[in-house]
């Protein structure tokens, strides 16, 4: 915190609106510190409480008018590329579509708050085809909302975040190897989780040639093709022959399965 501050003071507020906006554009740079730290920063005096909060949030809602503009021109397949770099690609493209069904733009107030979903949240707003005027209007409240609550707990808890700072130096290289490791036993248990559920698919899994071979030989199959509605958007193309429906529709239109012959399931 004190190498922040430090790093605050001298380059100002250029430094807060590059890093956020960088941030939001989907740099794995975490901005909560230095918006913590601005925050440190105004409630000493050493910067503008307004002037750090709306910087911030500008540059918040650069980043995002890029993303929705381009969720608009690309569709879905602007939120598969950003899915695909994230811990999660298999339910991310599902559980963002799933967050916007329930509460539509609504979730652009909250979005920066919930890991991942921040960059994910503007781009989908396109993909659905919101207005301009309704994004912006909501992606304001949003950025400002969050910007504030950020450098205003920094403003608050200024001298608390003093303390912290030279706890931090103390800790100094220990603290380093931590969070780093924590970080890393992270990301091991994560692609270790996505293996074994890869694995366990395997058991009752059939490759693309098998497929084409049976289709081939005219073999009576029924396959059903489960991916998502915004994957499918991404690439609108399926097997010839292939029942579509969303996973979530699958127990509602089971009756439609063809029960006589094996059954298929393919998503993404």
């Amino acid at each position: 915190m004190q190498a922040l501050i430090r790093f605050l003071l001298q380059h100002g507020y250029s430094v807060l609106f590059t890093w956020v906006l960088l941030e939001q554009a989907g740099l794995p740079i975490p901005s909560i510190p230095l918006l913590l730290a601005a925050g440190g920063l105004a409630g000493a005096h050493r910067m503008n409480l307004a002037i750090a909060i709306a910087i911030s949030a500008l540059a918040a809602i650069i980043a995002d008018l890029g993303w929705f503009e381009l969720g608009r021109r690309r569709g879905g397949k602007v939120l598969n590329l950003i899915c695909r770099i994230s811990l999660e690609p298999d339910s991310c493209a599902r559980r963002t579509h799933d967050m916007y069904a329930r509460h539509g733009a609504r979730s652009l107030l909250f979005a920066k708050f919930i890991p991942g979903l921040a960059t994910v949240a503007p781009p989908l707003a396109g993909v659905f085809g919101m207005r301009w005027s309704r994004f912006l209007s909501f992606d304001f409240l949003g950025s400002a909302i969050w910007s504030g609550s950020l450098v205003g707990i920094g403003y608050v808890f200024s001298p608390e975040l003093e303390l912290v700072a030279g706890y931090i130096l103390r800790l100094g290289e220990v603290l380093v190897v931590l969070l780093v490791g924590g970080l890393a036993a992270y990301i091991i248990r994560k692609y270790y989780d996505r293996q074994k559920f890869l694995r366990d698919l395997r058991v009752a899994r059939i490759t693309p040639e098998e497929l084409k071979a049976m289709l081939d030989t005219g073999e009576q199959i029924q396959i059903v093709d489960l991916r998502h509605s915004i994957e499918f958007e991404a690439e609108p193309l399926t097997i010839p022959g292939a029942l579509r429906m969303d996973p979530d529709q699958l127990e509602s239109q089971q009756k439609e399965i063809q029960r006589d012959r094996d059954v298929i399931l393919y998503c993404t």
